[in-house]
């Protein structure tokens, strides 16, 4: 923690402002990372034992009675995806779907990761309701990204021959 203090209206103020600046700035980031980028899950995003393919989502969470009430801002950039809808049940829709639902979770984890920086200029307590707030605002988006990723990848591993890779198709423009 720094050695300075702020009036608290300040200090409110600043929160406030940091935690809009570390959400469009990850969401930006996101926003311009490549198809490449996005073609895997990686260490991060990879499917855990216990998601069970998200039955764990469904079924712990009851996430399909109310990922749909959260705001979806996919969009909010230009040449932004929105995920609200899928952008077709071809195998190039569903693989585009994907890869937006890896763009959106990364975003919203890279936030989630910003919140430790809420101890430089906040006292303990009021930086670790700061850091918890920044958990529970990004983790039911976390969630909702990986349930409909699981899905989607489920519907396509049907769909293929037993063996083949999962394809993952470039259709976004490079950003």
């Amino acid at each position: 923690m720094l050695n300075f203090v702020m009036p608290v209206r300040v200090t409110i103020a600043t929160d406030i402002a940091a935690w809009g600046v570390f959400h469009a700035g990850t969401g930006y980031a996101a926003h311009r990372l490549t198809g490449r980028c996005l073609n895997q899950d990686g260490w991060l995003l990879r499917p855990r034992r216990f998601e069970d393919s998200g039955r764990w989502y469904r079924r712990r969470l009851r996430i399909h009675a109310w990922k749909d009430r959260l705001p979806e801002a996919g969009d909010l950039f230009d040449g932004g995806i929105s995920k609200a809808r899928l952008p077709g049940l071809t195998d190039g829709g569903l693989d585009l779907f994907i890869r937006e639902t890896r763009r959106a979770e990364l975003a919203h984890w890279g936030a989630l990761a910003c919140g430790p920086l809420f101890a430089l200029w906040n006292p303990a307590l009021p930086a670790s309701l700061l850091i918890g707030y920044g958990i529970l605002v990004n983790l039911p988006f976390i969630a909702i990204q990986r349930y409909n990723r699981f899905r989607c990848q489920e519907i396509l591993s049907r769909r293929k021959p037993a063996g083949e890779g999962m394809r993952i198709a470039c259709a976004l423009q490079p950003r």
